[in-house]
C-alpha cells in the first residue's frame, strides 16, 4: 500500500519494481549484508552513513555535481530549481540534457527520492554534501541569509533593511524573507550592484566561486562597510564574514558550479596501428615476462634470500634481484610481487625463514608457455598487493618492503579493469595518451579528499578560488594505480605499443573480431573487476590466441670463433638448461649470447659430463661447425680436471702427480688453506672440503671432490622448494557484487518481509482485539488452532508471530497447507519455501484482508 506521492524512502522503494530494487543491491552491495526484513530496513540501511559515503565516493562527476547542487537547493526541490542551478539563467544544452541521465542514477541509488516537484536529498548525503565554515564545499557557497543571520540582532536586521530600501518589520522572520527575496530577484539586485563602489565589486568577484568567507577588521574600508551595511557580507564568526549564498547564486547567473561537467573527456587523441603489429608487440612482451619469471625462479632454485622480522624482501636482497634479473628495483618488486601472486614464490615457515620457489613453480616450468602466461594474467588480474608502493612509507614512516604486509590498495582490481575496459572502447589496434586515460578515470570517480579545517583569510579578499577538491591528479590514489596498471599490462603482453592486444580483448571478454569500437559502457558505471575464478577462465580463453604469436622454441645455437655461443631465439628448455651449464650468458634481448670460459666448462665437468659427451653435445645443436678454440678449451680443461682429487679427511688433496703437490705447496696463495705434506700424493688441510676446493679452483686448478671410495662426486645442488603454499588471497574492496541468483532470492525475501510487516489485518474477533502496529499478534491456542484450520479449508494467508528455538521473535506470512500433530506445515512468503511450524511457538495468528496480498 503506497500513497500517490511517497512521504519517506521506504514508501518510494515500495513503488519501485523487482528490477529497481534489484538495480539498488546490485549498485550498493553494503545493503545486503545482512538481507534487511523489509523495505523499511532497507530504507535506513541506505540512510546510514557508511552506506552513504560509499555510494557517494563511487558517482561521477556529473552525479556528483548534481548532488552538490540539491544539498545547496531548497528541501525539497522542484525540478526546475535543480536545473537552474545546474544549467545557469542562460541554460547551458549540454547540461539540461545530462541533468535526467544523473538524477536518474541518483534514484537508482536511493540518493535521491521523491517526484520531480519534490526532488529530497537523502539526509546524510545533503549533511556530507552541504557547505560549512567548516567544511567547504566544492561549489565555493557559503550560507544562505536564514543560515547567516540565524544569531543576528533583530536591531541589525532592521538597519540592513532600511540600506536596501526594503520596508523594516520587528519580525525576524519577516526580515529574513525580504532579504532573502531581494538576493534572489535577479532586477533588483542587479540594480543594488549599480551602486556599489568598484573595490566592493571586486571584494565580491574574489568571494565568489570561494572560499566564500574573510575577516574582518574592527574598523572595516568604506567599501566593505558598504557591503557589510547591504547584507552582502554577513557576520561568520567574531571577525569573520561570509557572502550569502543567493547574493552569489545572482554573481554566478544562477550556476552552483563554476565549470559543470555532463560529459566524459573524450579518449583523444587516439594513435592507430596495425592490430597484427600490436599483436606481436604483446606477444614478445609476452614471452619476456615468462623468461624473466622463469629466470627469477633459476636465480632462488637453491633458496631465496631471508624474510625480514616484520617481513618482506631487505632492500639490499631487492638490489640482488634487480641485477641478477637486469632490471631496475621496482621493475624487480612486480615480478616478484607477480610470482609471490601466483603462488610461485613463498616464504619457507622454517626458524630461519627464508623465500624459495614452491613445488608449483614445477608444475609451472612444466607448462607450455601460452599457459604459463595464462597462470601470471590470472593471478594479476584480480590482485590487490600493489608493487608499485614499494620503497614508500606507511602510516608510521616505515619504508614498504616488497613481499611484504601492507601492500594491499583495494581499488586496484577496479582500476586496473577499467582500464582495460576503456581501451577495449576503442577501435583494435588504437591507442590514447596515459594523461588522456587518467582524466577519463578521474571524471568517471572524482576522488573526495577530506576537508581542511576552516582557516579564513587575514584580509577580507581571499585567496583564489578553489581548484578541484582532492589532491593533484599525479598524487592521488587512483591515478597511481591507473599508472600502475597501462605499465604492467605493458609488461606481460596484455597490451602493446599501449595499445589492447587481441588476446587483452578476450580477457574482458570483448570479442575479438570486433572491426570497431565496442560500444562504450555507460559513463561513470562501475566497473566490476574479475573474481579469481573468473580471472582464470578468461585468462585460458586469451592464452589459446596467444599461443601462435608466440616464437618457437629452437633446438640449436650458432657457435662462434671467440668462445661464444649466439641462440638467435628462446630454447626448449632441455637445451637452454644444458648451455646454461656449460656456458654463462653474457647478454639477453632478442637473440642470448652465451661465453664459453674454463669456469663454466669445469662447471659442466663438475655435473657429471665426460669431454667427449661435451664435444658431441656442442656438435649436435650447433648449426656451425665447432670452432677450434672451443674444442680446445674444452679438450685442456678436461686434461687437467680430476687430476687433484679432494676428500674428507678433514679434507685431502691427492694427486699421482708428486711435482704438482709441490707446485702447489711452495704457492703463496696456499697459505690459507694450511696445507701438509703426508705423502708423496698426499697433501693435508686444515679446513672443509668445500672451502679447500673452492680454494684450489682460485688458484688456477681443477680439482674434483671424491667420496671415501674414491669415486669422483658429481657436484649437482638439490633444489629447495618451500612446503605447498597457497597464493595470497585479494583484499576485497567492500562486499562483493552480488549475482543474479543472490538478487533475486534477496528481493523475493525483502517483498515478503515488507508484506509481513504491512500487510492489512482482519480485526481479532477476541477481547484481546488487534495488536498495536509493529507487536506480535496474540491468541489463545484454540484461536490458532481454529484460525490454521480455516486457513487451510479457504486457502487463505495469515499473519502470524513466531519465536524459534532461539527465542529471537518475528512476524510472517504464511499460507497453510496442512495442520496436525501439533504443526502446521505452510507455504512462508517470506523465506519463499515450505516450513513446518510447531503450533506452540506461535504466538498468535490474525486473517488478512482480502486485498491484502
Amino acid at each position: 500500500m503506497t500513497t500517490a506521492t511517497p512521504r519517506t524512502l521506504a514508501e518510494e522503494l515500495r513503488t519501485r519494481s523487482d528490477r529497481g530494487l534489484a538495480g539498488l543491491l546490485r549498485a550498493r552491495p553494503d545493503l545486503l549484508n545482512p538481507v534487511p526484513g523489509d523495505l523499511t530496513q532497507l530504507a535506513t540501511r541506505a540512510g546510514t552513513r557508511a552506506s552513504v559515503v560509499r555510494a557517494v565516493e563511487r558517482l561521477d562527476t556529473f552525479a556528483l555535481q548534481t548532488a552538490e547542487a540539491l544539498a545547496v537547493a531548497p528541501d525539497p526541490c522542484p525540478y526546475g530549481t535543480l536545473a537552474a542551478l545546474m544549467a545557469g539563467d542562460a541554460g547551458d544544452e549540454a547540461v539540461t540534457a545530462a541533468l535526467p541521465g544523473a538524477l536518474a542514477a541518483l534514484r537508482a541509488q536511493a540518493l535521491v527520492w521523491g517526484p520531480d516537484d519534490r526532488l529530497r536529498l537523502v539526509r546524510t548525503a545533503r549533511e556530507l554534501l552541504a557547505p560549512s565554515p567548516t567544511r567547504p564545499s566544492p561549489t565555493g557557497l557559503g550560507p544562505t541569509v536564514a543560515e547567516a543571520t540565524a544569531g543576528m540582532s533583530p536591531g541589525r536586521l532592521q538597519e540592513v533593511l532600511a540600506a536596501v530600501d526594503l520596508p523594516t518589520t520587528h519580525d525576524p522572520v519577516s526580515a529574513v524573507a525580504a532579504l532573502t527575496a531581494l538576493f534572489s530577484d535577479r532586477a533588483r539586485m542587479a540594480a543594488l550592484l549599480d551602486t556599489a563602489p568598484a573595490e566592493a565589486v571586486a571584494v565580491l568577484d574574489k568571494l565568489l566561486w570561494g572560499p566564500p568567507y574573510g575577516a574582518v577588521t574592527d574598523r572595516p574600508a568604506a567599501h566593505l562597510q558598504w557591503l557589510l551595511d547591504r547584507g552582502l557580507l554577513l557576520p561568520a564568526g567574531a571577525r569573520n564574514v561570509a557572502l550569502p549564498r543567493e547574493a552569489a547564486l545572482h554573481l554566478r547567473a544562477g550556476r552552483a558550479h563554476r565549470l559543470p561537467e555532463p560529459a566524459p573527456p573524450a579518449l583523444a587523441p587516439t594513435t592507430a596501428r596495425d592490430p597484427q603489429l600490436v599483436d606481436n608487440a604483446a606477444a614478445g612482451q609476452a614471452f619476456t615476462a615468462l623468461a624473466t619469471v622463469e629466470e627469477l625462479l633459476k636465480e632462488w632454485d637453491l633458496g631465496g634470500p631471508p624474510v625480514l622480522r616484520a617481513g618482506g624482501l631487505s632492500v639490499r636482497d631487492l638490489k640482488r634481484t634487480a641485477t641478477a634479473l637486469d632490471t631496475t628495483e621496482q621493475l624487480a618488486a612486480f615480478w616478484l610481487e607477480l610470482a609471490y601472486a601466483a603462488g610461485l614464490i613463498a616464504s619457507d615457515g622454517e626458524a630461519d625463514e627464508r623465500y624459495a620457489a614452491t613445488p608449483a613453480a614445477e608444475e609451472w616450468l612444466q607448462l607450455p608457455d601460452h599457459e604459463r602466461w595464462a597462470v601470471l594474467v590470472a593471478a594479476w588480474l584480480p590482485a590487490t598487493r600493489t608493487p608499485g608502493v614499494v620503497g614508500t612509507a606507511d602510516a608510521k614512516g616505515r619504508a614498504l618492503a616488497a613481499l611484504g604486509p601492507h601492500l594491499d590498495r583495494s581499488p586496484a582490481p577496479e582500476v586496473r579493469h577499467r582500464v582495460l575496459t576503456l581501451l577495449a572502447t576503442l577501435a583494435p589496434g588504437t591507442s590514447v595518451p596515459g594523461p588522456t586515460l587518467l582524466s577519463r578515470l578521474r571524471w568517471e570517480r572524482p576522488l573526495r579528499a577530506a576537508a581542511p579545517a576552516a582557516q579564513p583569510p587575514a584580509s577580507p579578499t581571499p585567496a583564489a578560488p578553489d581548484g578541484p577538491a582532492g589532491p593533484a591528479p599525479a598524487e592521488d590514489l587512483r591515478s597511481r594505480l591507473a599508472q600502475g596498471a597501462l605499465a604492467e599490462a605493458e609488461l606481460l603482453g596484455v597490451t602493446g605499443r599501449g595499445a589492447l592486444a587481441t588476446h587483452g580483448r578476450t580477457l574482458l571478454g570483448t570479442a575479438p573480431a570486433a572491426a570497431e569500437a565496442a560500444p562504450a559502457p555507460e559513463a561513470g558505471a562501475a566497473a566490476t573487476p574479475l573474481t579469481p575464478a573468473e580471472a582464470t577462465t578468461t585468462a585460458a580463453r586469451a592464452a589459446v590466441l596467444l599461443a601462435p604469436l608466440l616464437p618457437e622454441p629452437l633446438d640449436h645455437v650458432l657457435l662462434q670463433a671467440d668462445l661464444t655461443a649466439v641462440a638467435p631465439g628462446p630454447l626448449h628448455r632441455p637445451l637452454a638448461e644444458a648451455l646454461g651449464i656449460l656456458a654463462d650468458v653474457e647478454s639477453k634481448g632478442g637473440a642470448t649470447v652465451y661465453r664459453f670460459t674454463p669456469a663454466s666448462v669445469r662447471r659442466a665437468l663438475d655435473s657429471g659430463r665426460s669431454a667427449a659427451e661435451l664435444q658431441e653435445f656442442l656438435t649436435t645443436h650447433s648449426r656451425t661447425p665447432v670452432p677450434q678454440p672451443l674444442a680446445y678449451l674444452v679438450d685442456d680443461v678436461a686434461r687437467k680436471h680430476g687430476q687433484l682429487r679432494v676428500g674428507a679427511a678433514t679434507a685431502y688433496v691427492r694427486c699421482d702427480d708428486d711435482a704438482l703437490l709441490a707446485e702447489i705447496l711452495a704457492d703463496r696463495r696456499a697459505a690459507a688453506l694450511r696445507l701438509r705434506r703426508l705423502a708423496p700424493t698426499v697433501l693435508a688441510a686444515q679446513c672443509a672440503p668445500e672451502h679447500l676446493l673452492d680454494g684450489l679452483r682460485a688458484m688456477g686448478y681443477a680439482p674434483a671432490a671424491e667420496s671415501a671410495a674414491g669415486d669422483v662426486l658429481v657436484a649437482r645442488a638439490d633444489s629447495y622448494r618451500t612446503p605447498p603454499r597457497t597464493a595470497p588471497a585479494p583484499v576485497p574492496d567492500g562486499p562483493p557484487p552480488p549475482d543474479r541468483t543472490l538478487l533475486e532470492a534477496a528481493v523475493r525475501a525483502i517483498r515478503a518481509g515488507d508484506l509481513a510487516a504491512t500487510a492489512e489485518r482482519k480485526p481479532a474477533a477476541a477481547p484481546t482485539g488487534t495488536p498495536a502496529p509493529g507487536a506480535l499478534p496474540r491468541t489463545t491456542s484454540a484461536e490458532t488452532l481454529a484460525t490454521m484450520q480455516a486457513a487451510v479449508l479457504t486457502s487463505s494467508p495469515v499473519w502470524i508471530g513466531y519465536v524459534n528455538a532461539d527465542g529471537a521473535a518475528s512476524q510472517r506470512v504464511i499460507a497453510p497447507v496442512r495442520v496436525e500433530g501439533g504443526y502446521v506445515t505452510a507455504y512462508d512468503h517470506t523465506s519463499d519455501e515450505v516450513r513446518t511450524y510447531p503450533l506452540h511457538r506461535i504466538t498468535g495468528v490474525s486473517e488478512l484482508a482480502d486485498d491484502a496480498v
